[in-house]
């Protein structure tokens, strides 16, 4: 991948640990020839201390994507880094426990709510706090898990990645006159920080084990990277509103 990315400057958000997707697309794309910006939320100094992992140590921006105020501040505090942004990875999901684990029917408004302003509102709301540094078009790629189809236990998360499916999509038809472009991964099951706190997901990771075509690890988030990194490329100029399935083919198997 040399040179995939040479040039582009990249804001990566919901690196967590250094087995989190997120990091692998930093990774990855500071290989490739990126200048990369992360951001982070809560135990900041966790973040740092992972970005120092990197092959170059990244600096770290403080972005709650439900604060307005700090999403107001984003550009300024991206330009302290780099002077404009050619891409923008958005990795952030949250639901309240009890938007999880098979209690779907009992989850207050208060609880889903919560899950759509993280999981579904803040693509948009961080395409459009980016929007002022990408003068010259650019793109967004978002990270999902299937939503075309219901799984037992993901319950309203579910409800909120599909919403995240279809923001891309939207996002797609207007930014396009802006030469932006939205498309989504969407990633088979893995072992990050965000799947421990996903009730009974042993059950997705025997599914894709056992089915997947091409087989699929668990542990292994660089494919799902390596696609993150090529459609923010150059290699994909005219494809948006798209979702591009990396999950060992397990999406094109009948149940």
């Amino acid at each position: 991948m040399s040179g995939l990315l040479a040039g582009k400057r990249l804001l990566v958000t919901g690196v967590i640990t250094d087995a989190s997707i997120a990091f692998s697309v930093a990774k990855l794309a500071q290989e490739a020839g990126a200048t990369v910006v992360l951001t982070g939320f809560g135990r900041l100094s966790l973040v740092e201390r992972i970005a120092k992992r990197l092959p170059e140590p990244a600096p770290v921006i403080e972005l709650d994507v439900t604060n307005q105020e700090q999403l107001d501040g984003l550009a300024g505090k991206v330009r302290e880094h780099v002077d404009g942004l050619d891409g923008v990875v958005h990795s952030i999901g949250f639901a309240p426990q009890n938007a999880l684990g098979g209690a779907f029917l009992d989850t207050t408004w208060e609880e889903v709510s919560q899950a759509l302003h993280v999981s579904t509102y803040s693509y948009k709301s961080l395409a459009t706090a980016c929007l002022p540094l990408m003068d010259q078009g650019g793109s967004i790629v978002g990270l999902t898990f299937d939503a075309t189809k219901a799984y037992p236990l993901y319950d309203w998360m579910g409800v909120a990645k599909a919403g995240l499916e279809s923001a891309s999509r939207y996002l797609a038809m207007y930014l396009g006159k802006h030469g932006i472009r939205s498309n989504i991964v969407s990633a088979g099951p893995l072992r990050t920080m965000a799947a421990k706190s996903i009730p009974g997901f042993s059950e997705f990771e025997d599914a894709w084990t056992q089915r997947a075509p091409l087989g699929w690890n668990l542990t292994d988030p660089e494919p799902t990277a390596r696609a993150v990194c090529a459609l923010l490329s150059d290699w994909f100029p005219a494809t948006t509103g798209e979702m591009v399935h990396v999950d060992g083919g397990y999406h094109a198997l009948a149940a």
